[in-house]
């Protein structure tokens, strides 16, 4: 009833973009830091200012990674390198630990302002995989992981939380590697064979596929369908309401499918 595998024990859904709809305030925080960032290089340098791209840029580059790689890749992508600074750099160092926590100092104000908000086939599809005894647990790269499920109220729905804070303890690797995927499937005591991961991300299903999890599911909220597929994700739906009460799901690709590894080269560390 809840369009998986049968031998699938468990789920682990990332957070922005498949439970909760930040993602837009996500985007919108990246937006304004980065071109205001671009901005100033512009004015310094008198070249011409190129802003940063809010779908292919945000998707190729940001999605789904911790903060600093997200800086990392997308001002590779335009030629910049910064010194890597460190986690608690102020948010106004030319860092890239200082771009990253000039983000989230946005992101945080916009998610006072207008809160969160979570997509109702998602609270739908938590409730059904409580009832039918499947464990639970929410994997982000976002180090605000606990106040977003917490202003959310989804905390009853889920048995634990690996995010970004977790992941700077436990030195884990941040998506498209696995390893969040894999403590959390660890944290919830199942094999990753026995796991479904839930990404909207093209870095998070290219995760779920390295990590050899039993069913990688594409959450496609922005048009992308192919791009998750290329990516490793064994079916993808647009809303997680869309798997109750399916049909019997397509056997998952078997490890080490050839298109799957290929995505998950290229989106290789930032």
């Amino acid at each position: 009833m809840l369009g998986l595998p049968a031998h699938v024990t468990a789920c682990l859904f990332d957070l922005d973009g498949v439970l909760t709809q930040t993602a837009l305030v996500h985007n919108a925080a990246w937006t304004q830091t980065f071109d205001e960032f671009l901005r100033q290089r512009a004015t310094a340098s008198g070249e011409p200012f190129q802003p940063f791209d809010p779908g292919p840029d945000y998707n190729r580059y940001v999605d789904g990674r911790p903060r600093a790689d997200g800086v990392r890749a997308f001002l590779a992508s335009r030629g910049i390198v910064l010194p890597e600074g460190g986690p608690d750099d102020p948010p106004t160092a030319d860092t890239v630990n200082g771009v990253g926590n000039r983000k989230n100092v946005l992101l945080l104000e916009r998610l006072r302002s207008s809160g969160v908000q979570v997509y109702p086939g998602s609270v739908r599809y938590l409730e059904a995989a409580t009832a039918a005894g499947l464990r639970r647990a929410v994997v982000t790269a976002s180090a605000n992981g606990r106040e977003v499920v917490a202003a959310a109220g989804l905390e009853p729905l889920l048995e634990g939380r690996v995010d970004g804070l977790v992941a700077r303890a436990q030195g884990l690797r941040g998506k498209p590697h696995p390893d969040s995927f894999l403590a959390g499937a660890r944290l919830l005591g199942v094999d990753p064979t026995r796991a479904a991961v839930f990404e909207d991300a093209l870095s998070g299903v290219a995760a779920g596929r390295a990590g050899g999890f039993g069913y990688v599911v594409g959450v496609d909220r922005v048009g992308q369908a192919d791009e998750l597929l290329a990516h490793g994700a064994d079916i993808v739906v647009k809303d997680l309401a869309d798997l109750l009460d399916a049909a019997d799901p397509p056997a998952p690709r078997p490890i080490g499918d050839a298109t799957a590894e290929h995505a998950a080269g290229e989106r290789g560390t930032a």
